[in-house]
């Protein structure tokens, strides 16, 4: 949690498009929409820091030298990152076994650096991969549970949502529009956001 001692927190937040609120025409994304629901006296800067398509394999081998480039020696500096999941693993034919391990490589090296990391999984996509993707999530979650990161399931409560499901129809993408960020924004803020950043739940 964060002390009253810290001046400033910066959030970085790694993954693919998604995490870039592709397909959105506002251009806020789940991400933007969090931000400015998050009223924190110390947030002061937010980095989405997305590659499109991008693997678990590929963001393990970045995510570390992305938040370097945006550290401070500061000690009244908070870092912290969030990991967007995306979908990429599934075309990119990586085995749920690597995925897995490789969201647990990240978390590790997150937790042996003292940073505080928030993971968002991965939405629902096309119907033909959507028992691939739900497969995913679920490894994704018990990844994240076993060392009491926060994971939020974007799939289970999209998968059957007629907004949702509208949204990617009208996109033509697999991206959702206005309205499917927004809901993936009202996961994440419900879904433990708050309590990570020290705030208290009525911010909700």
């Amino acid at each position: 949690m964060t002390t009253p001692a810290q001046d400033q927190l910066r959030i970085c937040v790694v993954g693919d498009e998604l995490a870039a609120g592709v397909g959105d025409p506002k251009g806020l994304g789940w991400l933007g929409r969090v931000t400015a629901r998050t009223h924190h006296p110390a947030l002061t800067m937010v980095f989405p820091l997305a590659v499109p398509g991008e693997t678990t394999t590929a963001l393990s081998a970045r995510w570390e030298d992305e938040l370097v480039r945006r550290s401070s020696n500061d000690p009244a500096v908070d870092h912290r990152v969030v990991f967007a999941l995306g979908r990429a693993d599934i075309p990119a034919g990586l085995s749920v076994a690597r995925s897995r391990l490789n969201l647990a490589n990240m978390l590790d090296v997150a937790d042996d650096r003292r940073i505080p990391a928030f993971v968002v999984g991965p939405p629902p996509g096309h119907d033909s991969e959507r028992d691939r993707i739900a497969e995913l999530s679920t490894a994704f979650s018990d990844v994240a549970n076993r060392r009491r990161v926060p994971y939020v399931d974007t799939f289970t409560p999209l998968v059957h949502h007629e907004q949702w499901l509208s949204d990617l129809a009208s996109n033509g993408l697999p991206y959702p529009g206005q309205a499917g960020y927004g809901l993936m924004a009202w996961l994440v803020l419900h879904t433990g956001w708050y309590q990570w950043l020290g705030l208290p739940d009525d911010e909700v």
